[in-house]
């Protein structure tokens, strides 16, 4: 065997990437979420969204998220107060609320506070894990780089396979999607913690369409995209 060919073969054999394990991904309690919108759109920052389907799993890294209150947040859908589409926002905390825009793309948000108050946080952007290749099939065609392939409300939905169908679902038990702890990433040091306007949201007016809800990782290659230079959120929560 030639020299070039025992690297090959080596190669082959070379163990796989390790993957986190289940165990290691307990999902979030329901009290956790329980807290209001722009410390949850914080916090998560780091968590990990895991779907589990068909014996596949796909896993990722919360990087970008969006607040939005309740009522009184004319940037939100519960502005428009308590309807069939707006039901999920007004609890319990931790269950999803999914929206289709556009007519064709999903949006997964994640209720916060408690029963009876309407508010919510768009998950804005993932940082793929685990999985990226089942990924690649769940959202045609897919020729970004990896770190941008949910990379987006709707990419992420498309690459994580998220519809409709988990509208009110429960982020906090395990089955075909949670939200856990990252058990290789901690919090986000605050000075890494970026914030911005919400994406449009001009509707919403003066006062809300500048609040500066929007939170991501600093220097993360998958944010959906850039925000103002300069801005840092200084007041973390644990």
């Amino acid at each position: 065997m030639t020299a070039a060919a025992g690297q090959t073969a080596d190669a082959l054999r070379a163990p796989p990437e390790p993957v986190l394990r289940v165990a290691a991904m307990a999902p979030l309690t329901p009290h956790w979420f329980e807290r209001s919108p722009e410390d949850l759109a914080r916090v998560l920052l780091g968590r990990l969204v895991v779907r589990e389907d068909a014996g596949l799993r796909r896993v990722g890294r919360i990087v970008e998220t969006e607040a939005y209150a309740g009522e009184y947040d004319r940037a939100s859908h519960a502005r428009a107060g308590r309807t069939r589409r707006t039901e999920p926002m007004y609890g319990p905390a931790g269950q999803a609320y999914v929206y289709l825009v556009y007519g064709m793309h999903h949006c997964l948000n994640v209720v916060a506070e408690t029963d009876g108050r309407p508010s919510a946080v768009l998950i804005r952007a993932l940082e793929p894990v685990e999985g990226v290749s089942v990924m690649r099939r769940a959202r045609p065609p897919a020729r970004a780089p990896d770190a941008r392939l949910l990379a987006g409300p709707g990419l992420l939905c498309a690459g994580m396979s998220i519809d409709r169908r988990f509208d009110g679902h429960d982020l906090t038990r395990p089955g075909p999607l949670w939200i856990a702890d990252d058990p290789a990433h901690g919090e986000p040091h605050p000075t890494a913690v970026v914030t911005g306007p919400r994406i449009g949201v001009a509707y919403a007016g003066p006062g809300w369409a500048e609040r500066p809800w929007r939170f991501g990782r600093a220097g993360s290659a998958s944010l959906s995209r850039p925000f103002p230079a300069g801005a840092r959120a200084t007041d973390p929560t644990t």
